[in-house]
């Protein structure tokens, strides 16, 4: 048997009857399947347009090359795949690469629960795929910035990344609480990543093994300066984008990079 059918046997609990339990310290917590995607279509397809939209282009670093081309994102033997390619075929296109990315934006987000994703991506220098929640606001409304990044992976490292991001964060770096976690694993090869998020925290989990957590400050004058964010809905992104300058990465534009994603699960509590 391999490994990854050993791993995470909540996983398996959870799709025969689409509802899990984990021991908490003086009962069980007991959580419902709400959202999936399996990415079990045709090869050559596109994900399903009735959860996923592509992603638009902007000016940060994982978004500033973001393409519309099929050749960058799309489904090959039920796996969904998310590349980065040299442009060699958009000649109006100034951007030096193109890059896949798809979001639930205004289509689906939620509140609390336990998101986990399979995924595996390669090792080359600039790699810098994610899986991550934004925060879904109205047109025109604006809120204390949050962001739940369930797992990054940076360059030719073979470990994890998990951070999360809250106004306080942005606004002062050094603010004392720690936001970043590292998990020593070989990204080459299948993993469940996900996080478990409360009105309290935020977990993270690599094949169901605690490897961070983020808590709601018990202190009024920590939340006033927006300390947490994390009481909203928040819709779900998953891209393969290139670095360069950050954590030492420095992307090589002739290469092809590529993550695949297996499936992605969203449980509630009932």
């Amino acid at each position: 048997m391999r490994l990854h059918e050993l791993l995470l046997p909540l996983l398996i609990l959870g799709l025969a009857g689409d509802t899990f339990q984990t021991q908490a310290k003086k009962n069980d917590v007991r959580y419902k399947l709400v959202f999936r995607d399996e990415f079990n279509l045709p090869d050559g397809s596109q994900p399903d347009s009735t959860i996923w939209s592509r992603c638009q282009r902007y000016g940060s670093l994982w978004n500033r090359w973001i393409s519309t081309s099929k050749d960058v994102v799309f489904i090959k033997n039920g796996k969904l795949v998310c590349r980065a390619i040299p442009n060699i075929t958009e000649k109006n296109d100034t951007a030096k690469m193109l890059t896949g990315a798809i979001w639930t934006r205004d289509k689906y987000a939620f509140k609390y629960g336990r998101l986990l994703v399979r995924m595996r991506t390669n090792v080359i220098d600039g790699n810098f795929p994610a899986v991550w929640l934004g925060r879904q606001q109205k047109s025109g409304a604006k809120a204390p910035y949050g962001e739940i990044d369930v797992v990054e992976m940076f360059g030719s490292k073979k470990e994890s990344n998990h951070n999360i991001h809250t106004q306080l964060t942005i606004d002062n770096p050094r603010h004392g609480q720690r936001n970043s976690f590292k998990h020593k694993v070989d990204v080459t090869k299948w993993h469940v990543y996900g996080i478990e998020w409360t009105p309290e925290y935020v977990k993270w989990l690599v094949d169901d093994e605690t490897v961070g957590i983020y808590y709601k400050s018990p202190d009024k004058e920590m939340l006033q300066k927006h300390q947490w964010t994390f009481d909203d809905r928040f819709f779900i992104l998953m891209n393969q984008s290139v670095g360069n300058g950050v954590h030492d990465m420095k992307q090589d534009t002739t290469k092809t990079y590529e993550t695949q994603f297996d499936w992605i699960r969203v449980y509630q509590k009932q």
